[in-house]
């Protein structure tokens, strides 16, 4: 099994080949996207389910492009991914870093390892931005938004590609008070070769 700092020394060799973008601009793009879907869905709930959306075409794209900078940089996925802990730390310390610059860290298994948590102590999405309170106007249901839920998407997607069906949801989050960033995957099925959408029992 790859030592505990393997993935997190791989995911910055991968980021320093990373072409960069802005990520004022990032986060502002990002910013316009969210509060475009506000005003065209107004419900929050249907909100998040679009940016998982979203987030999910993004990662089917994502993996390809990971997994084969990996391979020409000689970190074979294959033999670093034996089990769901050692895939959880390849998503956070070298998937993130890769493609957004910035460190995860894992924990929180379950006692089946069936589960476990994300940790962002910084969110380059959420540059800039401030959820209304509760005493503003719309901001008790704007309270509801996942404001980084593509996060979701992008995990469930590209875990999907390598034949894990995930569910992902964000559990706490700094721009509602908390003091890190939590998003909580549980592993609901290893599916079939070729299985798709179909989605077929082990």
């Amino acid at each position: 099994m790859a030592s505990k700092s393997q993935p997190a020394q791989s995911g910055q060799a991968l980021w320093t080949k990373m072409p960069k973008a802005n990520a004022e601009l990032f986060a502002l793009t990002y910013g316009s996207l969210v509060t475009e879907l506000v005003r065209d869905y107004e419900d929050p709930i249907e909100v998040n389910a679009q940016l998982e959306r979203i987030g999910h075409s993004i990662g089917v794209r994502c993996v390809d492009e990971f997994l084969s900078k990996a391979d020409v940089a000689g970190m074979g996925m294959a033999t670093q991914c034996q089990n769901l802990r050692d895939t959880a730390e390849v998503v956070a310390k070298m998937g993130f870093k890769m493609f957004l610059g910035i460190q995860a860290e894992v924990g929180g298994f379950s006692q089946d390892q069936r589960s476990f948590s994300i940790y962002l102590q910084e969110n380059p999405l959420s540059t800039f931005v401030e959820l209304p309170g509760d005493e503003q106007s719309g901001g008790d249901d704007l309270r509801r938004l996942k404001y980084s839920n593509v996060y979701c998407g992008v995990i469930r997607g590209a875990l999907e590609q390598v034949n894990l069906k995930v569910e992902c949801n964000i559990v706490r989050d700094t721009l509602k008070g908390d003091e890190v960033n939590e998003i909580r995957v549980e592993l609901k099925e290893v599916l079939a070769d070729g299985a798709g959408d179909d989605y077929k029992e082990e």
